[in-house]
């Protein structure tokens, strides 16, 4: 065998030949990979929850629902989620949609027509979305337009922003802060929305989770 350009490694059980260009394409991986723990930190999908499976959308008060019955465009209508979180259309009256998914929905609907028509095939659209309070952002104190907002997938501090039209000049940005609820414990950390705003310093912006409350505190000088 040639030992033009190849480089013999001895292992305990024999010997195994390495071409050069093999040996940096090894050594580069490994350099690659011992430098990902000490990377920036980089946020998981904010559409997926704990356990990594994507989080479907589930409808609010607010939301706006195309229903479709098929063969039956008497009962297909378009109609608002009332604030109580129930929908009314003819045959089914005060059937609670707040917290359900499009598809489920569509389901009780079909439960209930079933009294009435054969074997009924239900669609259901959102069309406006809003959300359940629980998946809302909300943006209190200085902030140009404060509002609660429909959490969207990998939502992040920026986009809020954006949707607010940024801080007020009386507001102090860099003590605002972020307060997260979930699995019965509360959370509140600080953010930096001045650097993010009006610095651009988009190491300043953070992943948002669906019920994050956003609190931007007036400056006292």
């Amino acid at each position: 065998m040639s030992h033009k350009n190849v480089w013999l490694i001895d292992f305990v059980e024999g010997e195994y030949a390495v071409s050069a260009r093999e040996w940096l394409a090894i050594w580069l991986v490994a350099l690659m990979v011992g430098l990902g723990g000490c990377g920036t930190t980089i946020h998981p999908p904010l559409a997926k929850n704990a356990s990594g499976i994507e989080a479907p959308y589930l409808i609010g008060p607010g939301d706006t629902v195309n229903i479709v019955v098929w063969r039956n465009p008497d009962l297909s209508m378009t109609i608002p989620v009332r604030p109580d979180g129930k929908i009314s259309t003819p045959l089914v009256e005060d059937l609670p949609a707040s917290g359900r998914t499009a598809t489920q929905l569509a389901r009780d609907i079909e439960k209930v027509l079933a009294k009435y028509i054969q074997s009924p095939v239900v669609t259901v659209i959102v069309t406006n979305f809003v959300g359940p309070y629980s998946e809302q952002v909300r943006v209190i104190g200085e902030a140009a337009k404060p509002q609660a907002l429909s959490y969207r997938e990998n939502m992040t501090l920026l986009d809020v922003m954006i949707a607010v039209g940024g801080i007020t000049d009386f507001a102090d940005g860099n003590k605002a802060s972020i307060l997260r609820s979930g699995g019965g414990k509360s959370l509140q950390f600080g953010v930096r929305l001045r650097d993010l705003v009006r610095g651009g310093d988009l190491s300043a912006n953070v992943a948002m989770r669906p019920g994050d409350v956003l609190i931007i505190p007036q400056s006292f000088f």
